[in-house]
């Protein structure tokens, strides 16, 4: 399957982590769906800043009556009808309007922490399972290489099985290992295919194959690893700032159904036209307050609500800090351990196990080294390069965990 790279807007195989990345910013379904969320909450907004719509009423009386004509005729208007026409206006009093949009505006803001926050794990989850992809490649390589060399001994002891040096069941040892190597790279290839998969369900690849190849190296991966700045508290972190805009938000729901408790006075005034019967002509204007009486609902149930709220939400935002500070040390010790790990794999045990290999098969073939010998020189060779690999993937996996636990926005990002 062809992905459409979005910088180049081309269609390649290959594919930059990058490039992944942008691709899963602009097509992941998760992350698109948090991104309506801040539309829904916007909408709030705008509901919470408009005036409630005044009521038109028009009512008439005395209809039916005997004799409705009057001295000015008997036409709809000259007829002695009682009719009054209205408008009632709801006015909102105690700080409600500016509770709710205050409310509404902590919304947007959480809205749009908690679409940064999903960028922020999506971002990690496209680096680790791209990393994933690396290793599985490195790993095919890798027992792809083994077999080739177990294959190289192969041809060696069948020259020496040719010239009665070694046994028939010496050669076919040897055979059995290569085709084991063949077998685990086939496996790891597979595993390799899943792995791409991966990638490209968070990319909202609708058909997912991972027909693709990855155009880094995990060598790359791990050249650039963020700084921790003992300044920054983990109020930056875009989970802690929707936690504080959830907390923020809830206080002014509190202060809403607080000031619900006052009444709402609703103001009406209107026009009463009643054409002469027996008196003078009345027309008259009207005007009006009304307001509920809070003789039996206090709304206490409302604000028991919004109380426990807050202090849920008290709660969550303490927990939201202290999962930011638990995940900056768990990615600091798990990148210190891979990166030790690496260092040693790399200057100490893969060389040696090398220069074993290659001491141990050259004495082979000279007839000064024994079959198990040659086996487990390769064999601990093998091990040693997929180990290698594996704590490079693991160091690259850790600086994406550090990265992630360490994303920090300003609140200018988050409310702009």
């Amino acid at each position: 399957m062809l992905i459409a790279v979005s910088g180049a807007r081309a269609q390649t195989n290959a594919l930059t982590l990058a490039d992944a990345k942008q691709i899963a910013f602009e097509r992941n379904w998760d992350l698109l769906a948090a991104k309506s969320g801040i539309d829904a909450a916007q909408a709030q907004l705008i509901v919470a800043k408009e005036f409630p719509n005044p009521s038109a009423s028009l009512s008439t009386a005395k209809i039916g009556n005997q004799e409705s004509g009057t001295p000015l005729g008997n036409g709809l208007w000259e007829r002695n009808y009682d009719s009054i026409a209205a408008i009632s206006q709801l006015i909102e009093i105690g700080g409600k309007r500016r509770d709710r949009q205050v409310s509404a505006k902590a919304g947007v803001v959480g809205a749009r922490a908690r679409f940064l926050d999903a960028r922020r794990s999506l971002e990690q989850g496209v680096t680790k399972d791209y990393v994933s992809a690396l290793l599985a490649g490195e790993n095919v390589r890798v027992l792809n290489e083994s077999a080739g060399m177990m294959h190289h001994e192969v041809e060696i002891a069948q020259a020496r099985l040719k010239a009665g040096d070694i046994s028939d069941s010496d050669e076919k040892q040897i055979e059995n290992n290569a085709d084991i190597f063949d077998l685990q790279a086939k496996s790891a290839e597979a595993a390799a295919v899943q792995a791409r998969i991966a990638v490209e369900i968070l990319l909202g690849v609708e058909k997912p194959k991972g027909n693709w190849t990855p155009a880094d190296t995990l060598e790359q991966m791990v050249a650039f690893t963020p700084q921790v700045d003992a300044s920054q508290t983990n109020g930056a972190r875009p989970d802690v700032l929707a936690a504080e805009a959830d907390l923020n938000q809830s206080k002014s729901d509190l202060k809403l159904q607080k000031a619900m408790r006052i009444p709402d006075p609703t103001f009406t005034i209107g026009a009463e036209h009643n054409p002469p019967g027996g008196g003078p002509p009345v027309d008259t204007l009207l005007v009006g307050v009304s307001f509920p009486l809070p003789l039996w609902n206090w709304n206490r149930g409302e604000i028991k609500s919004a109380q426990a709220t807050v202090d849920r939400n008290t709660l969550a935002l303490s927990k939201a800090k202290a999962q930011a500070a638990a995940d900056i040390a768990d990615a600091q010790a798990e990148f210190q351990e891979a990166s030790a790990r690496l260092a040693r794999y790399q200057d100490q045990i893969l060389p040696k196990s090398k220069k074993v290999r290659e001491s141990v098969a050259f004495a082979y073939e000279k007839g000064g080294a024994s079959l198990v010998d040659l086996l487990e020189a390769e064999r601990a060779d093998n091990d040693a390069r997929l180990a290698t690999a594996q704590a490079l993937a693991d160091t690259a996996s850790a600086v994406a965990d550090l990265k992630a636990a360490t994303d920090a926005i300003n609140d200018q990002t988050l409310r702009q």
